[in-house]
């Protein structure tokens, strides 16, 4: 029960801080108090984190840290695909995947959107714990970008990254090798959830040399 408990979590946390955000962050915070395991603390530390920050700063962060740079979007085809024809392909098969397994993703959203993909793994933990490590690459390669920025969005970014089998890859190199080499054999037959390209994204882009952080 933890794993999904987190990747729900997770997913809430990534959302984009509204009017309903305090009461999200306490749910969340009451919600992981009953669970231990991999993922769990890093989220409790982001909580803690965030409690005193108020929402209209941190709504400001938010888009500052995730929609002011490609390095840290939270759109995972992005990671493998980049800003190509593929990408379009990529998302129809996400879309179809979650549609084979019962779940209806909302039509506001792209279905890469990371916390989308969180919440079908806290509803379908396998086949979304599957979707989740086949893109471990971008996973991994914006929880870097997520912690040079100084962001306690990092510390979500690891959760989910604890929740994975096997260690994260050691830096940044050993990331971009691991999206250029494409998901683990035994992943393969996670059709329609499978990588189309080995495409990855600039390595900078404006915004990305800002200080991180929030302030209080």
């Amino acid at each position: 029960m933890t794993l999904p408990a987190v990747h729900q979590s997770a997913g809430l946390l990534l959302g984009y801080p509204d009017a309903e955000w305090p009461a999200r962050l306490a749910l969340v915070s009451d919600c992981l108090a009953q669970f231990s395991g991999p993922g769990t603390r890093p989220l409790l530390r982001f909580c803690a984190a965030v409690r005193d920050t108020s929402v209209l700063e941190l709504a400001e962060r938010y888009v500052l840290t995730f929609d002011r740079s490609r390095r840290r979007t939270l759109h995972l085809t992005y990671y493998t695909d980049g800003d190509t024809r593929r990408r379009g392909a990529s998302l129809a098969d996400w879309k179809a995947g979650y549609r084979a397994r019962g779940w209806e993703p909302p039509e506001d959203e792209l279905p890469d959107y990371l916390p989308l993909a969180l919440e079908f793994a806290a509803r379908c933990p396998e086949p979304g714990t599957g979707l989740l490590q086949e893109h471990r690459a971008g996973l991994e390669l914006l929880r870097m970008a997520l912690a040079d920025f100084g962001s306690p969005y990092a510390d979500v970014l690891l959760a989910v990254c604890e929740t994975l089998p096997g260690p994260s890859p050691a830096d940044r190199a050993a990331a971009l090798r691991l999206a250029r080499s494409g998901p683990p054999v035994e992943l393969v037959g996670l059709a329609p959830f499978s990588l189309s390209s080995s495409a990855l994204p600039a390595t900078s882009a404006p915004g990305d040399q800002q200080p991180g952080g929030f302030g209080r």
